[in-house]
């Protein structure tokens, strides 16, 4: 199977990512600040041979490039996404065997999100394999990790997925007063700790789905999740009532409580079941994580 790549913007304008198909590093990942990092990844050293690189993230199912301001992602993207795939369906060796073996530095860098009172953490490792949203200390009780978090007296909620932390803060603090902060400690516990948890992975309710619902949940993970979670977020299929027509679905992370959710709902999801869906669709409402 060939190597396909799909170029992801994400909340901050100088990074995109670059998403891979397949697995390219055996669960390892991998920072560069310049060609001479990046010794160990001839895949890397061709990136900065483009003058607009300044930052490449290898990880195992996507490269995130961050670039100088010298040219707009609009006019480069596509010759990376090439690039990429052209490397990869070569057959060269993405990271040197001797590097694979090594453990690399955890990076944290930050992006925005549309909700003002959330900011995304993006780690260039993984950090849990499910999803999980905690709105106080006592729901992360069994989770050292989220609770160390919640010691900040300014952090309202948290949700981890992935790769990445969103973080929703009450107004006392603004953002440029915490956010080396948290990048640091954040950093600094990924590094010497491993994440153990007991809590249960968010699911769909355990119910017998009919056809309907199973059509929207299947609408929602292929063409609103992956949004959703480029802005640092998350959307649950909660319920769908055929005689209403009405569907309703859980927001979490940086969606739950974001002013331009309503918005986003009602011209983004909404209007997608609905002409997916015919007549079987006619409201979507939400519920906050």
């Amino acid at each position: 199977m060939n190597y396909i790549v799909k170029i992801e913007r994400t909340q901050n304008k100088f990074i995109n990512k670059f998403e891979v198909n397949r697995f390219i590093t055996n669960h390892l990942s991998f920072e560069y600040n310049n060609i001479d990092d990046a010794k160990n990844s001839k895949l890397a050293q061709e990136l900065f041979y483009l003058p607009f690189v300044k930052k490449v993230y290898i990880t195992p199912s996507f490269i995130s490039i961050e670039r100088f301001n010298i040219v707009e992602w609009d006019d480069v993207e596509d010759e990376v996404k090439k690039l990429i795939e052209n490397y990869l369906n070569s057959d060269q060796e993405v990271i040197t065997k001797e590097a694979k073996e090594k453990s690399n530095p955890i990076s944290i860098y930050t992006e925005s999100t549309p909700n003002p009172s959330v900011l995304k953490f993006v780690s260039n490792k993984l950090i849990v394999e499910d999803s999980f949203e905690f709105n106080n200390i006592d729901e992360a009780q069994e989770m050292e990790f989220a609770k160390k978090l919640f010691e900040f007296p300014y952090i309202k909620s948290i949700y981890i997925s992935k790769n990445f932390v969103s973080i929703t803060k009450y107004d006392l603090k603004n953002w440029d007063e915490v956010t080396l902060e948290l990048r640091n400690f954040i950093k600094n516990y990924l590094e010497n700790n491993k994440i153990d948890f007991k809590t249960k992975k968010v699911e769909v309710k355990e119910i017998q789905l009919d056809d309907t619902s199973k059509q929207i949940i299947s609408i929602l993970d292929e063409y609103i999740k992956p949004a959703v979670s480029s802005d640092g977020g998350n959307i649950l299929f909660d319920s769908y009532d055929p005689d209403k027509k009405l569907v309703k679905v859980v927001l979490q992370g940086a969606c739950s409580g974001c002013p331009s959710s309503t918005v986003t709902l009602k011209n983004g999801i909404e209007n997608m079941l609905k002409e997916m869906l015919s007549d079987k669709v006619q409201t979507v409402e939400a519920i906050n994580g």
